[in-house]
């Protein structure tokens, strides 16, 4: 299989799953509150298969092409785009709170949020030429897709919103992730091989970063937990996932 028909096939089946993530929950008319614990499960693991992915796939090879690209530039580059990247989302986050805790704009905060790292991640995938990387990262965007589009769409139908702002945001993060394939894709075409190497070890760099804040800060905010044991559960769950990552680190 060419690398450019296993990009879109992996846009196509990304678009597909996002699409019955954000429209299930609508249909149900999101009246589900304390029913889907397996749900969350699934998203703690998720969780874990992107901090995994972070910080044994995507870091250690932005460093690596950096040191290759730029072998005299001895500044922790990739360091300092993850940090960008985790910052940006905390930034955004944050800003939802800022506005003397006007909750209103909570569901419009969130939206952005995923919507910006749901375009990185497409990116991401789309310039990286590695079949294996690309493996990885795209496993770590579907397993996260569903549950971060239910996530969402469950805010947004909580939230008192009419029809058309929830139309727009849903049909904008749909598309956001086979978009940012699309847009790596022809950056990857378009440039020379230092330039891509470039490109890519910067966009890994600073995916990274919004990875670890999505498996971070933003899944313990949204996922609070009453029961301990519930906790503790999915506590086991994101582990399991960033032990698949680190298994898969060591067989590459």
């Amino acid at each position: 299989m060419s690398l450019i028909v296993y990009k879109i096939i992996a846009a196509f089946i990304i678009f597909i799953v996002t699409l019955i993530a954000v429209f299930y929950p609508i249909r149900a008319k999101a009246h589900l509150h304390h029913d889907h614990h397996l749900l969350d499960f699934g998203d703690a693991f998720a969780s874990g298969v992107f901090l995994g992915a972070a910080l044994f796939h995507m870091l250690p090879e932005a460093s690596h092409h950096f040191a290759q690209s730029i072998p005299n530039f001895h500044y922790p580059l990739a360091g300092l785009l993850c940090a960008c990247g985790f910052l940006l989302l905390l930034f955004l986050e944050r800003l939802s709170l800022s506005k003397n805790k006007n909750y209103a704009t909570i569901p419009y905060v969130l939206g952005i949020i995923i919507i910006v790292h749901s375009l990185i991640e497409g990116t991401v995938l789309g310039i990286n030429t590695d079949f294996s990387t690309l493996s990885v990262i795209f496993l770590a965007i579907l397993a996260h897709k569903g549950s971060e589009g239910f996530a969402l769409s469950l805010t947004l139908s909580r939230a008192t919103l009419t029809i058309t702002p929830i139309a727009i945001l849903i049909g904008i993060f749909s598309f956001m992730t086979p978009l940012g394939i699309l847009m790596g894709a022809i950056t990857e075409t378009v440039f020379n091989t230092k330039e891509t190497q470039l490109l890519t070890a910067g966009f890994n760099a600073f995916a990274a970063g919004t990875f670890l804040y999505m498996s971070t800060l933003h899944h313990i905010n949204h996922h609070q937990r009453l029961h301990e044991a519930e906790s503790l559960l999915e506590f086991f769950c994101l582990l399991a996932g960033v032990t698949v990552m680190a298994l898969v680190a060591g067989l590459a």
